[in-house]
């Protein structure tokens, strides 16, 4: 099958011929010229892939100095275009030079057709596989940009916020490392993600890891990867959210939900700055920006004994606390225009609008669910609007929790009626009702996951 385009310089009319009827078969075009001042112009018309390439072009003149110029001119013109320099057996020091100087290889006058294609076939290989190389590396940076881009931003535009946003301008282009608290819906990834769109890694990728979700047997595996047979369940090789987020930036999520055992193995390979994949004796070096978040005070637990003081200095370099939304209601008419709009859209209700009284009644409310159970408060109420006004009854809040005054009828509604004791005696403090019910931190964050809690 003919593919690749040749292109053939030489200023001997006979070479040029006897080549061209040989090799026209070989390839998908040929075209052959004896004067190299028309290769750019030839470039031009179309796009070659094998140039063979004269070293001598001036009758008298052997040194090959004219066939280095013009294996640099080709370089600049096309940079996927591989070269096979033509050379006389006097010439060959000569023509080793050019493939050191970016030549694909060379072939020796007079030729052997046999060889003379294989040459010429094996640099056309190598050109497409340069052609695949770039493509493939283009489409990592379009997917990479594609998992970045930037989430629709908006935390608000209150004093308190302006602060914060105002210290994540300044830091996002270090590599400092940054700890960001609050409760849950304050919109702590979006700050995570605000921090490394702005940052020199920006163009590569942001892994997101919830470690309140992974248990404590496949916490290696899920953040430094295995290899293939290292446990029973480990039918393949599988790489690591460290090595996935390599160069660019790790945001751990939830982070004061690990045990202390797992705390251990974090913090050693945050000091190194390399892992080891389960099964695996090769060290992988990493470089990452690390961004941690948690919506516990951490301090207590700290205090407590149940998260270790020196991985606490080493992720909290910064720290940015992001107050609940209840202590900001200033903010409340820019995020609900900004939460109406969106799903005006979505839902085909573009004209829809909101008027001081929604407003009066969304800052009467404390919203426990913060800026998250806002959203989903704008986005009932235009699916249930029927006007073009947005009314307040189409503005409905979460219920409060209520205590079952009913006897559970089975072991799990039993379990959740615990949950749900433990943590509105403890004001949704996670760590306060999971030593109230003596469990750890994050078996009760797995099971208010189960139970929807």
């Amino acid at each position: 099958m003919q593919n690749g385009k040749l292109l053939i310089i030489d200023d001997n009319q006979s070479v040029l011929k006897a080549l061209n009827i040989f090799l026209q078969y070989e390839f998908e075009m040929v075209r052959c010229i004896s004067n190299p001042n028309q290769i750019s112009y030839e470039f031009q018309k179309t796009g070659f892939d094998v140039v063979l390439l004269d070293m001598n072009f001036t009758a008298g003149i052997n040194t090959g100095n004219e066939g280095f110029y013009w294996l640099n001119e080709i370089k600049k013109i096309s940079h996927k275009a591989e070269v096979v320099m033509f050379t006389a057996y006097g010439d060959v020091e000569q023509a080793v030079r050019a493939v050191k100087e970016g030549a694909a290889d060379f072939v020796l006058k007079p030729w052997d057709n046999e060889k003379m294609t294989v040459t010429l076939k094996a640099a056309l290989r190598l050109s497409e596989a340069k052609k695949e190389l770039t493509d493939l590396k283009n489409k990592q940076i379009g997917l990479k940009q594609q998992l970045n881009r930037r989430k629709e931003m908006i935390v608000g535009t209150s004093a308190a916020m302006h602060k914060i946003m105002e210290l994540v301008n300044k830091i996002a282009e270090t590599d400092v490392n940054v700890l960001i608290t609050g409760e849950n819906g304050t919109g702590k990834e979006i700050i995570a993600t605000e921090i490394h769109s702005l940052s020199n890694r920006k163009d590569e990728l942001m892994v997101t890891v919830d470690m309140g979700s992974i248990p404590e047997t496949l916490f290696e595996s899920e953040l430094f990867g295995h290899k293939k047979g290292a446990f029973t369940d480990a039918i393949e090789d599988r790489t690591g959210k460290f090595e996935l987020a390599n160069n660019g930036s790790l945001f751990l999520d939830e982070i004061g939900n690990l045990s202390f055992n797992m705390q251990s193995k974090l913090l050693v390979a945050l000091q190194n700055r390399q892992i080891t994949p389960v099964g695996s004796t090769k060290i992988i070096p990493i470089d990452i920006r690390l961004i941690s978040a948690t919506n516990c005070q951490i301090d207590d637990l700290v205090a407590s004994g149940n998260f270790r003081e020196d991985l606490l200095y080493r992720i909290n370099t910064i720290h940015i606390e992001i107050p609940p939304l209840r202590d900001r209601l200033e903010d409340i008419d820019t995020l609900a225009e900004f939460f109406l709009k969106k799903y005006a859209q979505r839902y085909k209700r573009e004209k829809l609008t909101l008027n001081l009284s929604i407003i009066n009644k969304l800052k009467e409310y404390h919203w426990p669910g913060n800026i998250r159970e806002l959203e989903h408060s704008i986005e009932k109420a235009v699916i249930l609007s029927d006007g073009i006004k947005i009314k307040p009854d189409d503005i409905l809040f979460k219920p409060a929790r209520k205590i079952s005054k009913q006897l559970p009828q089975t072991i799990e509604e039993m379990e959740k009626q615990m949950i749900l004791n433990a943590l509105d005696k403890q004001d949704g403090n996670y760590s306060a009702a999971a030593e109230q019910l003596g469990i750890t931190r994050q078996t009760l964050y797995n099971k208010t996951k189960r139970y929807g809690i």
